[in-house]
């Protein structure tokens, strides 16, 4: 099918392998030019974050201020790509309208989506996942269950020796309705209990609710009744975990799930030791392995048995409440770290946690305005340097429309804020808002702030074509007047800036002693994103001086850098300097090729060459003189290689 239809949804009750089925399908379909994008939308709880979520998943980190939806379709619109949206059925209506504008405007994109319940889109081919099969000594439900069981416990292999005990485990497979997750947290109660227990206590769950219900019990009944049923047969102290687990959107590590469901029978010391009894028994699961990696997550339908759960405890604002709060200090934490040595760690431990940073944000903005703004305040990095400019400006609109007036977090605020609207080329909202991030920052009597602004409002005139006005903001005199330490955030982007508009006005010897002073200061602080734009400044200062050799070897070291934390932005920039020192050393077929790659990566930010004239003129000018060395048919081939070439 998804080689003849556009639209595929996989429809079924919870459980019942929709989502396996479609990583198994999607595994043998055909090759697709432009790859196989898989956005897992089950821990997405705001639909109006749907368009951010899949952008982002396929690799468009972009940084316009267009909506973002039409970028996403402008840049799909030549590609040749498969996408799986998973878990849908609580954003039908947006994965509707979100799938009938990208397939309109995409001829090359098949979409294929998993759904407890159909899209209603023209064109849409729906598949019923079944149950397995559960009828007989060799249907599939009973090899399903077998090889569950003998996962949990090996020994079991001479219960299935056996034809009267195989007839026994049929009729638990029949009781189940081939239902596949039901049937592996039966399986893996083997690991306690002889087959024999395993379907007496099992059927003795359904007749219980036979006596009020209708003989055939619904699949989805069939479903909560096979949980209902394991939770009875954990622990207590398992079904409190299990419950207060049912707070996180995505998977968890184990310092999270001691934090956030501790508490009364539930001791911070015995978390790990009763997750992992969960883990055995199916009801969590390991998406990494043992170590100090180990995250963890559980199935949406065991999930949303375990809220109920909370609920009936009454415990649900109260976890909820200390699962925010511990995101938000995790937040606080990474904003001290990300300017050091461990910035690569929190770039990698950061994304990790995304899904778990919305939800804690989502909570915060109702139930804690103050805290909200402190915490997507001190996300700033995530959200400019880690290619989430569209949802960091969102969350932190709505942020400072909450919280009260005045106080250090709102000058924050208004900074991160002013960030997110330098990046998606709106200098004139990005000026007004490093105005009013200044006035906040003068009663503190701090000058880390103050710097901060200063950057803000330098690099609002520095884009448009302002590098005199950018300097006397940002320059020199301007961080004496401030003060504040050499070291810190401010000061340190107010230098970037500098040295950026003295490359605009010809200074190239300023700016790369600006560069250089920049480079050494990241250097002590053991800091890699910001030591890159160092890199990438004493590019553009050896360029202007000819020094096209000396220029190479710096934008290489940057490039480095910024692969390193997935600077979409960053890339995109050097390689457009790279371009330009390669074709100034000759090299016109590897100048077109590293264009081509550029542009591929400026497409996948959303505005080339941010719209700036000088960015724009360097990136011409190693144009010119490509072409000028190896032809136009020469150039436009290479060119047209380097941007097939990947970029992931």
């Amino acid at each position: 099918m998804l080689s003849e239809r556009r639209l595929i949804t996989l429809t079924g009750v919870g459980g019942v392998g929709k989502s396996r089925l479609a990583r198994r399908a999607v595994g043998r379909a055909a090759a697709r030019r432009d790859g196989v994008w898989w956005v897992q939308l089950s821990p997405l709880r705001d639909p109006r974050l749907l368009t951010t979520t899949v952008a982002h998943a396929v690799g468009l980190a972009d940084h316009s201020s267009q909506p973002l939806d039409e970028e996403l379709c402008a840049w799909m619109a030549d590609k040749e790509i498969l996408l799986v949206l998973d878990t849908c059925e609580h954003l039908v209506p947006e994965v509707r309208h979100l799938a009938g504008e990208l397939l309109q405007s995409a001829p090359g994109l098949t979409v294929l989506t998993t759904s407890r319940e159909r899209l209603g889109s023209p064109g849409e081919r729906v598949v019923e996942v079944r149950p397995l099969p559960s009828e007989g000594p060799d249907s599939d439900a009973l090899a399903l269950f077998r090889a569950r069981a003998l996962a949990a416990a090996p020994e079991a292999a001479a219960v299935f020796a056996d034809p009267d005990r195989t007839r026994t485990a049929a009729e638990v497979c029949r009781r189940l309705d081939g239902i596949p997750l039901a049937l592996e947290l039966a399986g893996a109660r083997l690991r306690l209990w002889t087959l024999e227990q395993v379907a007496q206590r099992l059927g003795a769950r359904f007749e219980v609710l036979a006596d009020t219900r209708a003989a055939h019990l619904p699949r989805h009944q069939t479903m909560r009744t096979a949980i209902g049923w394991s939770h009875e047969l954990c622990k207590p102290v398992e079904r409190l975990l299990w419950s207060r687990l049912s707070v996180f959107t995505g998977d968890f590590d184990v310092a999270a799930a001691r934090a956030v469901c501790s508490g009364g029978p539930l001791a911070p010391g015995r978390v790990e030791r009763v997750l992992e009894g969960l883990v055995a028994k199916s009801v969590v699961r390991r998406s990494q392995e043992r170590g100090a990696g180990a995250r963890y997550l559980m199935l949406d339908t065991i999930r949303e048995f375990g809220h109920d759960w909370l609920a009936e405890l009454g415990e649900v604002r109260a976890v909820a409440d200390r699962h925010a709060h511990w995101y938000a200090a995790l937040s606080l934490a990474a904003d001290e770290g990300w300017m050091g040595p461990g910035q690569v760690d929190w770039y990698r431990r950061m994304t990790a946690e995304h899904a778990q940073l919305r939800t804690a944000l989502e909570h915060l903005l109702a139930a804690d305005p103050a805290a909200a703004l402190e915490m997507a305040g001190a996300l700033w990095f995530f959200w400019f340097a880690c290619g989430h400019v569209h949802e960091g400006r969102r969350f932190l609109e709505r942020a400072l429309d909450g919280a009260p007036p005045g106080d250090a977090a709102r000058a924050q605020g208004l900074w991160a804020l002013g960030l997110t609207m330098l990046l998606q080329g709106d200098m004139g909202p990005a000026r007004e808002t490093g105005l009013r991030c200044a006035r906040a920052a003068a009663p503190l009597d701090d000058p880390e702030p103050e710097l901060r602004a200063a950057y803000l409002r330098a690099v609002s005139v520095l884009m448009p074509g302002d590098p005199t006005t950018a300097i006397a903001l940002a320059g020199p005199r301007a961080r004496a007047g401030h003060g504040g330490r050499t070291s810190g955030t401010g000061w340190l982007l107010c230098r970037l800036a500098t040295g950026y508009a003295l490359c605009d006005l010809g200074r190239y010897e300023e700016a790369a002693e600006e560069a250089r002073g920049l480079r050494e200061s990241c250097a002590e602080l053991g800091e890699r994103w910001l030591r890159a734009y160092a890199d990438y400044i004493l590019a553009v200062a050896a360029l202007g001086l000819g020094q096209h050799g000396e220029a190479a070897r710096h934008v290489r070291a940057m490039l480095s850098g910024k692969r390193l934390l997935g600077d979409r932005f960053g890339i995109a920039l050097g390689l457009d300097v790279l371009a330009a020192a390669v074709a100034a050393l000759g090299d016109g077929e590897l100048a077109a090729r590293l264009l081509g790659t550029g542009h591929a990566w400026w497409r996948t930010v959303g505005r080339p060459q941010m719209g700036s004239p000088s960015l724009t003129a360097l990136r011409d000018r190693g144009e010119r003189q490509a072409r000028a060395a190896i032809g136009d048919a020469a150039y436009e081939t290479a060119f047209l290689g380097g941007t097939e070439a990947s970029t992931g």
